[in-house]
């Protein structure tokens, strides 16, 4: 009893001493520990001895596809990216997948995977979008997770999430088990192996959910320390009974791992993160330096003589990049250099469990989540998080009981049918993630022969995909970003709105029922903040109904589209597959028409529509479309013979007369096309207005260009109209320049003609004072660059090596005096991986492979160091 004594001695000093995170000698301590390992030779990773590091990055976007589209749309605040994944992306997954370790030259001396050495978890539908965006990113994101098993005795850095990061205690059973297991599959498909942890969202947590993790083999979860009631060592002999500890007040000792017991005597493992180094890490300088981060670390180090601890700490994943920019490379080199010179061992909670198992255990608070003091009521109630005590958050409660109301009547439609249709519909849709995460159709054809009661019709398939999208539905709508900021009406409320209103739609579809109407009625119930909105069903009303999507408005898009684009026989639109069965095109003046068919299939629900359509181009902005459902092949061959006779005789007004009888009232315009598809059109619309317009400005800068050199010449301000005509003109000079340099990647003297051209007229430019508009510049001369690195690095002749050189050197010189401030983040790791793979080991070292010879490499290294590489050390050994 006596060491059970200290060790609860230990968790009142902690408690007393907590807010201040105690300093200790961290050389003394480290001397110590080395001694103590000299001496034993005891090996960290298979025996708990020392000090163990584990930082843990949460990586979530909330889930921001179009319901109907399945893809994201552009969204204007993530500018000058295309949407907000895009930018974090930009920001935070691809450079902590690739972070640099620089030197006092800020020159790179090492790539570092981050993933191989952060304890993480990225949500499903997070890494789903990382797939299909960047799959180099994806694939090193799933090798850190494989590195770091290989390192700490099978124990893999990533663990598992529940699926669309619902909160868990205010899940009904059902949602809760679907959620860990949909969570659990998704992390098993990617990663190939079993989660031994999973993070909770907003770490919230009760005792069914507990239940709920143990049922489904879940090891350990990671909450805040201010989820803790009580604690104790565990009883080592019987009938002793180790006295509770009570630290409410987040004052647990994190240091060490616990044990939660339910009723029936199982259990769940259980860390608390450091939350006075998580917040400083969130919100204080710790991440300026690997010293800081290291030194902050320090500063809970116990000297208390425990054979091991375990510093732990955990935050936002897109701290290390997003939130505190570069701060990626702090993590890179405190795992790579600074955490090992102090003895310190990086590693995982799954490993140090394996090594050091829980000999406390823990009594959780009833209720609680690591982003609210309240419970859970930040996605219930009024209570105040969130709300920076501007807004009021009143619509919280009514909003989460209208979703619930919609959730139980999904219930009884998805049981009334799915019990005809599915064997099991429950366990149906617990294995529905299958065919999420690959839509292929023969895994959807075998998933639903394995399922199916009997032997299902065409339609009736059909039927069981619209029943599983709609329980998707009823899942995604409770995603908790809905409720975590302070208005209903933000895109995150919206966003879980869309998602009911396709769950709406589906049960309409497949069981008769009209649900909308009263969905509606109950969201009048949730008051805005935004008077324009007043209340939760102007905004489903303004915001939601809008963004519905029917295959007739698909069919629309795919028609006034293809005015402007060649369509092949088989188009993916988003995520329907349109088969053109018929087609024909007629222009006559300013005006375009077209007819044809098309055959609609849906890759989620497989359902098929054959339809007709006829588009009318009138000239401008003005056009007219209908869509109607396929009748026969007489019907078309006559309405088709109608309206090109029309248009024969230019008879605008005839042409429409005939499209409204044969269609009907209703049509579609420009507005009803997709946001991109819209976009895309509307400035293929300005172009010829554009083309002349740049034609005029040229002509006034070229006629007026001595007058500007004079306006320089004597410091006088340029007249307006004249350096808009010069800044113009030379940006138009700049595209056409930067259209031909990509279309000349074969041709070395074509390429130096147009980097002259454009370094011409960079300097031209400068002379002018002139700003260059040309947004893709940027992006051109990125691409151009890469390709000509690895044409020197791989595909190039050896002879030509100098020219390619200058050549590339001359690109970024000419991106320099255009001001593009390009991004060397992909050159310098493909420089970086050759000088590692092929230009040391077959140059510069024993293997006499190399294709280059002696005199070459000099250029070859310097190219290295032009880019931002640290090859110092080579260049002077040759």
């Amino acid at each position: 009893m006596e060491s059970d004594t200290k060790k609860v001695n230990t968790v009142v000093e902690y408690a007393e001493e907590t807010s201040a995170s105690p300093t200790v000698n961290i050389q003394e301590v480290n001397i110590q520990e080395s001694s103590s390992l000299e001496k034993t030779k005891i090996n960290p990773l298979e025996q708990a001895q020392g000090i163990y590091v584990t930082i843990h990055g949460h990586f979530y976007q909330p889930p921001r596809e179009n319901p109907y589209l399945d893809k994201i749309e552009r969204q204007p605040s993530a500018n000058p990216h295309h949407n907000w994944n895009e930018r974090i992306y930009d920001e935070c997954y691809r450079p902590n997948a690739f972070a640099r370790i620089l030197n006092d030259r800020q020159q790179v001396i090492d790539v570092v995977n981050n993933f191989e050495y952060l304890s993480f978890n990225i949500g499903a539908t997070l890494m789903s979008w990382l797939e299909k965006y960047d799959l180099e990113v994806y694939k090193r994101i799933i090798e850190g997770d494989r590195k770091s098993s290989a390192r700490l005795n099978g124990h893999g850095n990533a663990i598992a999430q529940v699926y669309n990061h619902i909160i868990l205690p205010l899940a009904n059973k059902r949602d809760k088990y679907t959620q860990i297991r949909w969570g659990k599959a998704d992390f098993r498909s990617r990663f190939g192996r079993e989660p031994e942890g999973m993070w909770l969202a907003e770490t919230a947590i009760d005792y069914d959910t507990v239940e709920a993790l143990i049922d489904e083999d879940i090891k350990f979860i990671i909450l805040a320390p201010s989820q803790a009631e009580r604690c104790r060592p565990l009883t080592k002999e019987e009938g002793t009974e180790p006295e509770w500890h009570e630290v409410g007040g987040s004052q647990i000792d994190p240091t060490r791992p616990y044990r939660c017991f339910i009723e029936d005597g199982r259990y769940l493992d259980i860390f608390f993160y450091d939350g006075p180094i998580s917040r400083d890490i969130g919100f204080n300088d710790v991440l300026n330096t690997a010293d800081n981060l290291a030194g902050r670390i320090g500063q809970a180090i116990r000297g208390d003589n425990h054979p091991s601890q375990l510093i732990n700490v955990a935050t936002d994943g897109e701290t290390f990049g997003h939130h505190k920019g570069g701060t990626e490379k702090c993590l890179a080199y405190a795992f790579g250099k600074v955490f090992a010179s102090r003895g310190w061992t990086v590693t995982n909670y799954a490993h140090y469990l394996s090594i050091n198992p829980p000999t406390w255990e823990v009594v959780l608070k009833p209720v609680t989540a690591w982003s609210c003091s309240h419970g859970v009521d930040r996605w219930q109630d009024d209570c105040g998080c969130g709300g920076g005590g501007l807004w009021h958050q009143k619509w919280r409660k009514p909003l989460r009981e209208s979703l619930n109301w919609l959730r139980d009547k999904l219930i009884g439609v998805y049981e009334e049918i799915g019990d005809s249709l599915f064997r099991d519909p429950w366990l149906a849709r617990d294995e529905y993630i299958q065919v999420i995460s690959d839509r292929y159709e023969p895994k959807v054809q075998e998933f639903l022969t394995r399922h199916q009661a009997r032997q299902l019709s065409e339609s009736e398939r059909i039927d069981a995909l619209r029943l599983l999208e709609m329980q998707r539905h009823a899942l995604l709508m409770y995603t908790s970003c809905g409720w975590f900021f302070e208005e209903i009406s933000r895109p995150e409320g919206v966003q879980i709105l869309r998602y009911a209103s396709r769950a709406i739609e589906l049960a309409g579809e497949v069981g008769g029922v009209n649900l909308q109407q009263e969905f509606i009625h109950r969201l009048a119930q949730a008051p805005s903040n935004v008077e324009t909105f007043g209340n939760g069903a102007e905004v489903y009303r303004q915001l939601v109904l809008p963004s519905q999507i029917s295959l007739e408005q698909v069919a629309a898009h795919y028609a006034i589209s293809s005015l402007f684009t060649k369509y092949p026989r088989e188009e993916k639109v988003y995520c329907y597959i349109a088969e053109q069965l018929d087609y024909q095109k007629q222009h006559l003046g300013t005006l375009t028409l077209a007819v044809g068919q098309v055959r609609l299939t849906s890759e989620i629900t497989r359902e098929i529509q054959h339809l007709t359509f006829a588009a009318f181009h009138l000239g401008g902005w003005d056009f007219h479309c209908c869509i109607k459902p396929f009748a026969s092949r007489l019907a078309y061959n006559e309405l088709k013979q109608q309206l090109f006779e029309a248009l024969k005789h230019a008879s605008v007004a005839q042409t429409i007369i005939i499209m409204n009888q044969a269609f009907g009232d209703r049509h579609f315009g420009l507005q009803h096309l997709f946001a991109e598809e819209r976009h895309r059109i509307m400035s293929q619309l300005t172009d010829k207005t554009k083309k002349h317009l740049d034609q005029l400005y040229t002509q006034v800068y070229r006629e007026n260009y001595t007058i500007l050199v004079a306006f320089q010449r004597e410091g006088l301000p340029v007249p307006q109209e004249l350096q808009v005509a010069a800044e113009v003109a030379l940006s138009h000079r700049c595209v056409e320049a930067l259209s031909h340099l990509e279309k000349a990647i074969e041709d070395p003297q074509a390429i130096d003609n147009h980097l002259a051209e454009l370094e011409a007229i960079a300097i031209e430019a400068n002379h002018l004072n002139c700003s260059l508009n040309v947004p893709e510049a940027k992006r051109i001369l990125e691409q151009f660059m890469l390709r000509i690195l690895w044409q020197i690095l791989y595909d190039g002749e050896p002879n030509t090596l100098e020219t390619d050189i200058e050549r590339l050197e001359t690109i970024i010189d000419v991106a320099n005096q255009l001001n593009l401030h390009l991004y060397f983040g992909y050159v310098q790791e493909a420089y970086y991986n050759c000088l590692g793979q092929k230009i040391v080991p077959n140059c510069l070292g024993s293997d006499q492979s190399c294709p280059w010879d002696k005199l070459q490499l000099k250029p070859l290294l310097n190219l290295g160091h032009y880019l931002g590489i640290d090859v110092s050390s080579w260049l002077t050994s040759i």
